[in-house]
């Protein structure tokens, strides 16, 4: 569904019926509540659901109040809109009184469609975050320093306990809590974890900006006297150690800040602050916290009831006032990491006095573990995403990441016990020291990553079709770690901008990822340097800066997707600067007096090598730059951002950027384009850029089609021979060309290389490399999403047939690819505007084809067809039916235009 989401997109959205004209149900939602939203000007949306056909909004009345109660009576005491002639649903700024931080507000909204007016919604409510650097006021507490029980020289630091008991005299009305803990914390009162979010906050680049997670506790600050505790880990922000401490950002050690704002029931208000009548303490259960190496716990060190009344902390020392990390404070619109499903073993097997888990998954999280036994027993998990010939754990692909878990008995009873502060990439489990007997039942995977709904179906009556889109699901969400991460195993996990250009394309098929792609592209925009340089990774936890254009592209590549995914400007109005900046710095720096931009750092990354076999132990990290591939891109991006300046307002920007497009254009073709129909070194991927961003010449398209065709069919034998960036457009390229049914073959091939060959050899989620099974361990992921390329776009606009033709799929285009060998496709996406569905099925006789359209939106299908008098609708023939317009009959397509609703159209091709 649909999520409520300020900084991004949208902030609330309901749902009205019109069965009878009223609202069906309202929802309002923002890490679980609408709270901490430090936006002056959110954007409110609605969606409209009705069984009815046709169905468009002509106008919307917003009330916005103070109070519900004012609410209630219609008065819109902030914000009152009147009626406002407009069909748009979607992101509508707040434009009434200015807002105060902390200040709750409730809003409703009634519409106006063609088919009546609806009733008012249900209120919905938002609650305004902290505005201002003042509203913080106080100062960062911690311990910039080492203790005995931290490890300096291994770069380990245990964890930091924090806390303060409190009283209260009045009862309270509203209580608040804001929380900044860096690198991650867990916030309690009274004992009890306040929220369900686990490895918060977001990462970010802090000395550029930090996030703040808001809890209302109301309900927990209930009596008058309570006790605040905070736990600290480490996370990005005391930097995991490595070989190469020189390329890696150390931002200090774990700091918090915190205050809880109070409303008394008699209307004063009182705010409590982090500050250095807290006392803290080190010599904790957590021994040590690591992203990369695992936790080490000793339930020995347990501070039984620390964060509880009555705890005694004579022992523990005042917390110290220290420097803040320097960076914005902003509230985390995007959602946290949550533990999203609990993943049972499928088998224990035990050996040599170990055990071995198997998952079944390639997942990313940890494991909860039952245990019982003596004091002071040591029981290690070791994770690894497969096994050996043996059958011992492989984890050579790990690098430098020690992946392993310990957990110290405090004995007697019955413990349980999972880590907070780290996660792995992981299958197999294997456990060395449990005590007794083991069974599945003492063990659960914890599947962890941002807490996000699944958007997107997708099935086909092709199997493998349908068990690469059920790999890609479990690949993106394991590397959804508050940054779009490459992989969650070895001591990298880093957000390479390379990965994502398309992927997070195809990825917003699948989740709602809208606000997470957001504050990435804002990770982005604050790494960049004041030249205009753009990293590789962003945030920049890695210092590199190699200057290419292929791995920036994901900057614009991924804000024209969210354009076009949810019709939000405001994300283009917000990164055009930069992106422009960044443009500007590449012409001014790489371009040569031939019009070539000269510089590409890793040419098309992990093209498969010739044969499985030549590729046999031998690491994938080699570098091909290409001048192709670093023009053809600058080509492209003109173009987007040549479109970009039409909705910023720049149309001066638009002509510039056109003008160096065409010259390009012309140097292009000039400098690589050969005489026997291909590109540069006439590899396939040259030749896919050049074909799909329109680079060749009108008259040499079918020659260079020719060729593509030959590469794939004769030279490579039906398979793809594309790395990290060809992959990226060689499904969307075939299809464009005519040739799906080659583009489908490449889908489901099963020999090296193709996903298939994946599956066939264990492939749960998607490898790094398409000789994953073979290649060197230094470099070798079995669970990665870069080479996913279009495949899932490709699933969803060309298969189904879903694709947004403008303002977040308010228009749709839908326009099926029918390939022999695939009978039946059935997909739906929830838009901004509802649910999305494609369902059809052929034969040799027929062809039935459901889909449903959300209200207040339309669609332009093309339907397989001579004419419009071979095709029903609901069994009525199209003539006379007012519901369907017929727009064109051309090439075996009949093109209508279609409203809102439910519709099932039979052809006989």
């Amino acid at each position: 569904m649909m999520k409520t989401i300020g900084l991004l997109v949208w902030l609330c959205y309901s749902t009205m019926a019109f069965a009878q004209p009223k609202v069906d149900v309202l929802r309002c939602e923002l890490l679980h509540n609408p709270i901490g939203i430090d936006i002056s000007n959110p954007r409110l949306s609605w969606q409209i659901q009705t069984a009815e056909r046709n169905v468009v909004q002509t106008a919307y009345h917003i009330l916005v109040a103070s109070s519900p109660e004012k609410l209630a009576q219609h008065k819109g005491d902030l914000w009152d809109t009147g009626q406002v002639i407009s069909d748009n649903s979607i992101l509508v700024f707040y434009g009434g009184k200015a807002l105060k931080s902390d200040a709750e507000v409730f809003w409703k909204v009634k519409v106006y469609t063609n088919k009546g007016e609806s009733d008012w919604s249900a209120p919905a409510r938002w609650q305004v975050g902290l505005l201002y650097y003042k509203d913080w006021d106080k100062r960062w507490i911690g311990f910039d320093r080492y203790f005995d029980t931290d490890d300096q020289q291994s770069g380990y630091l245990s964890a930091r306990y924090f806390r303060k008991e409190i009283s209260l005299s009045k009862k309270v009305a509203k209580a608040t809590a804001y929380v900044i803990g860096l690198g991650l914390y867990e916030f309690y009162i009274d004992g009890k974890k306040i929220g369900d979010q686990v490895l918060a906050p977001g990462l970010t680049d802090y000395t550029q900006n930090v996030k703040y997670n808001t809890f209302d506790v109301t309900e927990q600050l209930s009596g008058n006297n309570h006790a605040l505790g905070v736990t600290l880990g480490n996370g990005r922000y005391y930097a995991v150690r490595q070989e190469k401490p020189y390329k890696v950002k150390d931002f200090g050690f774990p700091k918090m800040q915190l205050q809880i704002r109070i409303t008394y029931t008699d209307g004063s208000k009182q705010t409590l602050y982090s500050d250095n009548t807290w006392k803290g303490a080190t010599d904790g259960p957590i021994r040590s916290n690591n992203e990369y190496d695992g936790e080490v716990y000793d339930a020995r060190k347990e501070l039984q009831g620390w964060a509880s009344l009555g705890y005694d902390d004579t022992a523990w020392i005042p917390a110290e006032y220290v420097q803040e990390p320097g960076g914005k404070y902003e509230s985390q619109i995007n959602r946290n990491m949550k533990v999203m499903q609990d993943i049972k073993p499928v088998s224990i097997t035990s050996k040599d006095g170990k055990y071995m888990l198997d998952f079944g998954q390639n997942f990313s999280g940890w494991v909860k573990m039952r245990v019982q036994g003596a004091r002071g027993t040591e029981v290690t998990l070791r994770f690894a995403e497969s096994l050996n010939d043996d059958g011992t754990l492989f984890r050579d692909n790990l690098r430098a990441a020690k992946a392993t878990d310990t957990y110290i008995l405090k004995g007697n009873d019955e413990e349980v016990w999972e880590p907070r502060f780290t996660y792995h990439g992981f299958r197999y489990v294997e456990v060395s020291g449990y005590p007794g007997e083991a069974d599945v039942d003492d063990f659960m995977g914890r599947f962890v990553y941002d807490e996000m709904e699944t958007v997107g179906e997708f099935s086909s009556s092709n199997p493998l079709l349908n068990q690469l889109h059920e790999n890609a699901w479990w690949g993106i969400a394991s590397n959804y770690k508050s940054i779009p991460v490459d992989c969650p195993q070895r001591n990298e996990r880093q957000a390479w901008l390379g990965d994502r250009p398309t992927s997070a394309y195809g990825e917003n098929f699948l989740f709602d990822n809208a606000n997470f792609y957001v504050k990435w592209l804002e990770d982005i925009r604050l790494s960049q340097k004041n030249d205009g340089a753009i990293p590789d990774v962003a945030p920049a936890f890695w210092r590199y800066y190699s200057d290419n254009m292929t791995w920036p592209s994901a900057y614009p590549m991924i804000a024209d997707m969210l354009f076009r995914h949810t019709g939000d400007v405001r994300v283009l109005q917000d990164h055009y600067p930069s992106m422009k900046k960044w443009m500007d710095y590449m012409r001014a720096r790489y371009m040569d007096d031939k019009g070539i931009i000269t510089k590409d750092s890793y040419g098309d990354w992990c093209a498969p090598p010739v044969t499985i076999e030549a590729g046999r132990g031998k690491s994938a990290d080699k570098k091909y730059p290409n001048p192709v591939l670093s023009t053809a891109y600058y080509y492209y991006l003109l173009q987007l951002m040549a479109d970009f300046s039409i909705h910023v307002g720049n149309e001066l920007d638009r002509a510039d950027f056109l003008q160096q497009a065409a010259q390009i254009r012309k140097d292009f073709n000039l400098q690589f384009y050969n005489q026997n129909g291909g590109y540069g070194n006439n590899t396939l991927t040259e030749n896919l850029l050049a074909m799909y961003f329109g680079l060749v010449e009108e008259n040499e398209k079918v020659k260079l089609a020719d060729r593509i065709v030959e590469i794939i069919e004769k030279e490579n034998k039906g398979h793809l021979s594309t790395g990290v960036v060809g992959t990226q457009w060689i499904m969307r390229t075939l299809s464009d060309m005519g040739r799906s049914d080659l583009a489908f073959k490449l889908t489901t091939n099963r020999t090296y290389p193709s996903w298939g060959y994946m599956i066939e050899h264990g492939a749960t989620t998607i490898w790094e490399l398409w000789n994953g099974n073979t290649a060197h361990p230094q470099m070798n992921s079995e669970n990665h999403v870069m080479m996913l390329g279009d495949l899932l776009v490709w699933s969803y606009e060309n298969l189904a047939g879903i694709k947004s033709k403008e303002n977040g799929f308010q228009t749709i285009i839908m326009k099926p690819e029918l390939i022999d060998g695939l009978d039946h496709v059935e997909a739906s996406y929830h838009s901004v505007y509802g649910a999305i569905k494609s369902n059809w099925t052929t034969s040799k006789t027929t062809f039935t084809w459901d889909i449903a359209v959300p209200a207040n939106a339309k669609a332009e299908i093309y339907l397989p067809a001579k004419n419009s008098s071979s095709i029903t609708e609901g069994n009525r023939n199209l003539e006379g039916n007012s519901d369907i317009q017929v727009l064109s009959e051309e090439g075996g397509r009949v093109r209508v235009a279609i409203g809102s609703g439910s519709y099932q159209f039979k052809t006989k091709p």
